[in-house]
């Protein structure tokens, strides 16, 4: 018998299917499409965007939920499904299909003001962006200031204050660790051997290690882009992309590893759930931990390389001559980077703490967007001691803001922080650490699976990461990861 419960689920997919729609399209936008194709491309985005919203904010929708809620079935799924229904129901879908629109022409003109580094001819649409930002903002509602509101879009739970709080208190022991594994790396200098490294060796042994990893090349792809992501089209259908660098393998390698995290984590949802808070990741927090774990602490570790540099000498010959401990010194080399997606881990976080402190000031009216450049530049100069020397090296860098992803950013150290908490308490389990030691990554996937993949976004991010481990999120595990890796006197190898 059809209960009320199946009946808001069948709305909830029909929901899905406009949505997964316009993502197909959205990733053809960010692959191939012609630059000509821009404008309609926004258009139709556009359309399906607000079709999505209709769907999710209709009558129909709001009775299924009100029954669902009086037959009292799947309590925790039909709570998540409100939160999402009243949080959507405060914006009209005009406002819905117009922030689609004004994202879509803005990261065509962020892509061509980045190639001649001119960051005026962008602003005017961050102007745009920046507005339906706040105007969303207001519709949702906030206590303290209106970056929580956007927060709250991708990680539940966290405010602006919370956040300020942390970074405080990690800065100083960021910066320490930084200067010091920078220092230790220019005093090393090791360097990998000298290129070319072809493109077509690079997708070969990408597709090794991903599929080594547990990604189900069944149910995904890899794609060549600009700026590497993972997007999910449907149920068994995850495409990752990365670009190529001909004189380092390693930068697709990585590329790869940490948009496979993101995949296997996708891959892993139950696809039963597909378009319900139970088929959904928990948080971008949530999700980065997991592309975290996958790129740093499996694919930089020494048990990973010990199995794979053999295999990659097959595909690069000139790697015959290296050491693994020297390859293992070029992989965990730091170094002050302009580019955020070329920072190592040792200074990545100093970068997440510079957006955090521009996009806060801007959300609030503090920093006119005119103003950009210059702010970044100075705190740029503060945090890590460099001056960028053009837009497209400084704040011109990342598509999040002409996405529209303002409040994004925090969620990459977060993720640092999940992933380093979540690798810890995994490979103190019995079994897990002695495989990942032999770099069998299998009985790791499954514990992920069980703790954080099947458990979808009906809990909150925090719930979610004190479930799995025993304690709440701490930056404990993150810094001691740090400190080992870059200063300490060995690699650590997880024990059983």
């Amino acid at each position: 018998m059809s209960t009320a419960l199946d009946h808001l689920r069948t709305l909830a997919r029909e929901r899905a299917v406009v949505a997964s729609a316009a993502s197909v399209i959205g990733w053809d936008q960010e692959t191939y499409l012609p630059g000509k194709a821009y404008a309609w491309r926004a258009d139709q985005i556009s359309w399906l965007s607000k079709r999505a919203h209709e769907l999710a904010t209709s009558q129909a929708y709001g009775e299924a939920l009100a029954a669902a809620e009086a037959e009292a079935a799947a309590p925790a799924l039909v709570a998540a499904m409100r939160r999402d229904f009243d949080r959507a129901t405060k914006l009209p879908g005009e406002l819905v299909a117009r922030e689609a629109q004004a994202s879509s022409l803005g990261k065509q003109a962020w892509a061509s003001a980045r190639k001649t580094s001119d960051f005026a001819t962008f602003a005017p649409h961050l102007e745009t962006l920046l507005g339906i930002a706040r105007e969303k903002a207001e519709r949702w509602g906030y206590e303290a200031e209106a970056y929580d509101a956007l927060l709250d879009t991708y990680e539940r739970g966290v405010t602006a204050t919370g956040i300020a709080a942390l970074f405080d208190t990690l800065k100083p022991r960021l910066r320490d660790i930084a200067a010091a594994a920078v220092e230790r790396s220019r005093q090393r200098a090791a360097r990998l051997p000298a290129g070319p490294y072809p493109i077509r060796e690079q997708q070969a042994f990408n597709a090794k290690v991903a599929a080594s990893l547990g990604f189900d090349f069944e149910a995904g792809r890899i794609d060549t882009t600009a700026h590497p992501f993972c997007t999910t089209l449907g149920p068994h259908d995850v495409r990752l992309t990365t670009r190529y660098e001909i004189d380092d393998f390693t930068s697709s390698l990585f590329g790869v590893m940490h948009e496979a995290g993101h995949g296997l984590y996708e891959q892993g949802l139950p696809a039963g759930e597909f378009g319900l808070p139970s088929g959904d990741s928990a948080s971008l927090g949530i999700h980065e931990s997991q592309s975290r774990l996958w790129e740093n602490h499996v694919g930089r570790s020494r048990p990973f390389w010990e199995k794979w540099l053999p295999v990659a000498v097959d595909h690069f010959p000139q790697l015959a001559g290296i050491s693994l401990d020297d390859f293992l010194a070029a992989v965990h080399r730091a170094d002050f980077s302009y580019i955020r997606v070329e920072a190592d881990e040792a200074t990545y976080d100093l970068h997440i703490l510079l957006r955090f402190g521009l996009e806060r000031r801007l959300v609030a009216g503090e920093l006119a967007v005119k103003d950009v450049p210059a702010a970044w530049n100075e705190s740029f100069r503060d945090l890590i001691g460099m001056t960028p020397p053009d837009d497209a090296r400084g704040c011109l860098q990342d598509i999040h803001w002409a996405m529209g992803g303002l409040g994004y950013f925090p969620t990459y150290t977060l993720g640092n922080l999940n992933a380093a908490q979540l690798f810890a308490s995994a490979s103190s389990r019995p079994g897990i650490g002695t495989a990942i030691a032999k770099a069998d990554y299998a009985p790791l996937l499954a514990w992920l699976r069980e703790n954080i993949h099947d458990r979808g976004a009906v809990p909150t991010p925090a719930d979610l990461i004190e479930a799995a481990t025993g304690r709440p999120p701490t930056a404990d595990a993150h810094l001691a990861h740090l400190e080992e890796r870059y200063l300490g006197t060995r690699e650590p190898v997880a024990a059983g």
